[in-house]
This record gives C-alpha cells, sequence and structure tokens, in this order.
C-alpha cells in the first residue's frame, strides 16, 4: 500500500487504465444493489449546491489527499466517483487506486451526462 498522501499533494490522472470508467447507465444499475456502492462526488461546494445525485458524499478533489483518512473505510468497498464532465473523477479515481483502493471507477461524462442519460431531474449547468 502506498504511502499517505500530504496535504498539498497533486492528484494527477498518472497510470490511468483500461475499466477504469463506467457509464451513467451502469452506475445506477450499481447503485440499485446491495451492497450500495460509495458514491463520491469530487465536484465544489458550490458546484454540489447546484445539482447533485442523491446520496452521494462531498469530497471536493482538491481535498482528496488531505482527507484520505477519512476514506479509508471505504477501501473494501466499491466507490463511484463523479464529477461534472469525467475529468476530475477520472484523476481523483487514479489517486485512490495508486492509494490502495481498488474497487473504485469514474463514472464517464460526470453529472451532465447523468441528466442526460438517467435523471432529467438533475439539472445540467
Amino acid at each position: 500500500v502506498a504511502a499517505a498522501p500530504r496535504r498539498g499533494d497533486a492528484v494527477s490522472a498518472g497510470g490511468a487504465g483500461e475499466g477504469w470508467e463506467i457509464t451513467p447507465g451502469e452506475a445506477k444499475r450499481r447503485l440499485a444493489v446491495e451492497p450500495r456502492p460509495v458514491l463520491l462526488d469530487c465536484r465544489t461546494p458550490e458546484e454540489h449546491a447546484i445539482a447533485r445525485i442523491e446520496g452521494a458524499v462531498l469530497v471536493p478533489m482538491n481535498e482528496v489527499a488531505a482527507r484520505l483518512g477519512e476514506m479509508e473505510p471505504w477501501q473494501d468497498s466499491a466507490v463511484i466517483v463523479y464529477c461534472h464532465h469525467g475529468v476530475r473523477s477520472l484523476r481523483v479515481t487514479a489517486f485512490l487506486r495508486q492509494n490502495g483502493f481498488e474497487n473504485v471507477v469514474s463514472m464517464a461524462g460526470g453529472i451532465d451526462r447523468w441528466s442526460v442519460e438517467v435523471d432529467a431531474g438533475v439539472g445540467r449547468y
């Protein structure tokens, strides 16, 4: 297991590979089955206030490294990360995988694609 990051460590997408993304439809399917995955929103609090997926836990990307210990209980759980369009969530997915989270994926297209393909009631911005 890699050493825990220090505050200010960069979260990069280095090493992102195949099988690291799922579609919003697949995310919906996984969220409907027990045990339910952790749904991690890595957007800013301002974005979260505009639109969110019910049940998501907000940990902004710029806080992930500092809050890694808080997320440690999720290491053995399935985790689905999302952002606005899928770029930040893929970076967070790579960072979590580098830090011992083996069952974490990014939702391709983010909440914007979720709004189009899964739930039109979730606002777009």
